[in-house]
């Protein structure tokens, strides 16, 4: 059996077991669900950054998700493609993946569905060092104790929402199973850093990549403009994981949402002002979207 073990445990998020639920648990208790969510939630976006930064928010969308879901069976989290450069979808169809918090199994079944129904390909290899699905299993394992995944790894391409459609078509088939979509993406990298600096390098510079750059992906995540949204993702710089976000995005349209409601908007130098009293020249924007 082919098994994923952990790569940024110990510097995304904690390496040991109880830190991990300690941590899980703070970014919890960070953020604040708002008092009306989806009566049913099929799909969510989350950040992918280490937990200090982007932990609070993604834990909104899988508190979200637990608070109207109290069973999940399986989730499938697409990925951003940022070391891998194949043009199809990666599918990592086989086996489990460990965390601190112990062994989680790949829905198998569901996995040989997506292949014989999507473009995609089975490759294990592709997961190996990349780190925005496995941030997010954690929080899985712990508040979805027996759930299974499905990785996939979505590079920005017209067949993401190719995949997306497939896999909603799917999961309107497996109705006696709950299966969610999450897609994993952080907003825009701006700054000397990342080598994105067309406002120039200064505070209104990091605040235009917060309300106005981020704020176009958000706008058409949450009317649920898949194809919008990866093309202005290729024009705008504004997610490194267009692709995953727009294979979760056209599975909830298929799946008959018409709207995203956004959870959480910020950024990591607001982050770093509010936490540890300090800003930088670069910034890193992050969104809590569910549908």
């Amino acid at each position: 059996m082919q098994t994923r073990k952990t790569i940024v445990a110990g510097q995304f998020y904690p390496g040991q077991n109880d830190s991990c639920i300690d941590r899980i648990n703070e970014c919890r208790d960070a953020e604040v669900l708002p008092e009306t969510l989806p009566e049913t939630i099929v799909a969510g976006i989350v950040p992918h950054a280490g937990w200090t930064f982007s932990g609070p928010l993604a834990a909104l969308v899988f508190s979200a998700i637990k608070q109207q879901h109290e069973k999940v069976n399986t989730f499938i989290i697409f990925g951003a493609a940022h070391g891998y450069f194949g043009s199809s979808p990666a599918v990592f169809h086989r086996g489990s993946w460990i965390t601190p918090l112990g062994e989680v199994f790949v829905d198998e079944e569901l996995a040989d569905e997506v292949l014989d129904a999507a473009p995609s390909v089975s490759d294990l290899d592709a997961h190996r060092s990349e780190h925005s699905i496995e941030v997010q299993i954690p929080f899985i394992q712990y508040l979805f104790p027996g759930s299974k995944i499905l990785p996939v790894i979505v590079p920005p391409r017209e067949q993401a929402v190719t995949l997306g459609k497939a896999v909603g078509e799917i999961i309107a088939g497996n109705e006696r199973r709950k299966i969610v979509c999450i897609g994993s993406t952080d907003l825009t990298h701006y700054g000397p850093r990342y080598g994105f600096t067309p406002m120039g390098v200064n505070s209104e510079a990091l605040k235009w990549a917060d309300t106005i750059n981020d704020r176009k992906f958000i706008d058409l995540a949450l009317k649920l403009e898949p194809e919008h949204l990866l093309a202005g993702a290729a024009e705008n710089c504004n997610a490194c994981g267009g692709g995953a976000a727009a294979a979760a995005i056209a599975a909830a349209k298929q799946l008959g949402k018409t709207e995203g409601l956004l959870l959480a908007h910020t950024n990591s130098n607001e982050i770093m002002l509010r936490n540890m009293n300090t800003t930088s020249a670069d910034s890193v924007g992050y969104a809590a979207i569910v549908f």
